[in-house]
């Protein structure tokens, strides 16, 4: 049976758009995404893909998609396994086939939209209920920037069910990393500290008042992006 998923990606290749999203990515020699390639594809037109194929679409058919060349080929394998985990409701065991092919497959989770779009509809949902250690060690130990971002950014599911804790404690462990920070790292755990004072500003400030200082200027500069502009000043400043 062939595979629709990766043959509609194709059909909807545009040259036109290659190298707008090369740059947009950073591809070029020592930035982050060296080396990517890509179709052309933007997002809205993968998820009208993933939409219609989903149903369709095998483990092994993921597989293929996944370890593509090509940085929407993956994205939308991502986004296909986002939707196989979400309609699998209670079929408890699909749904951890879904997370472990997921944590098999972060060497080719290698961006930051990559991350952003999957990790935590499929982590933090899945571990609503569960135990966290796996985060604090991908957070901690993650073999790429991408494992340890994978680690921060789950935990926006939690905040969205009001747990904040998780996010303020994950967070810790990149104040802990030697310095300098990776920017996509300090902007990530910034990003969702700022996530987390949406849901208790005092909780955030009270966090901010022993840690600020130790925090790198980027995390900070996003953490405290919603403050008023006088406040955030003074955070600056000191």
């Amino acid at each position: 049976m062939s595979n629709q998923l990766y043959t509609a990606m194709l059909a909807h290749e545009d040259p036109s758009q290659v190298e707008g999203l090369s740059r947009f990515f950073k591809t070029g020699k020592g930035q982050y995404g060296e080396g990517d390639k890509f179709l052309g594809i933007k997002v809205p037109v993968t998820r009208e893909v993933v939409k219609q194929c989903w149903q369709e679409t095998s483990f092994d058919d993921l597989e293929t998609c996944v370890r593509s060349e090509y940085h929407e080929m993956r994205l939308a394998a991502l986004l296909t396994l986002v939707q196989i985990f979400k309609h699998a409701k209670k079929d408890i065991d699909l749904q951890q086939r879904c997370i472990n092919f997921y944590l098999s497959h972060t060497e080719f989770i290698n961006n930051w939209d990559l991350v952003d779009l999957s990790c935590y509809e499929l982590l933090g949902v899945w571990l609503l209920d569960k135990e966290r250690t796996l985060l604090y060690d991908l957070a901690r130990n993650g073999k790429s920037l991408w494992e340890q971002r994978i680690g921060i950014v789950s935990t926006m599911q939690f905040l969205r069910h009001g747990q904040l804790e998780d996010t303020y404690a994950i967070a810790e462990i990149f104040l802990d990393k030697p310095k300098p920070l990776h920017d996509l790292l300090q902007k990530a755990v910034g990003w969702l500290l700022r996530e987390a004072g949406k849901r208790d500003e005092q909780r955030l400030k009270d966090w901010l008042s022993t840690k600020y200082k130790a925090m790198p200027r980027t995390m900070l500069r996003y953490a405290i992006e919603k403050f008023p502009a006088e406040e955030r000043a003074g955070y600056l400043k000191a």
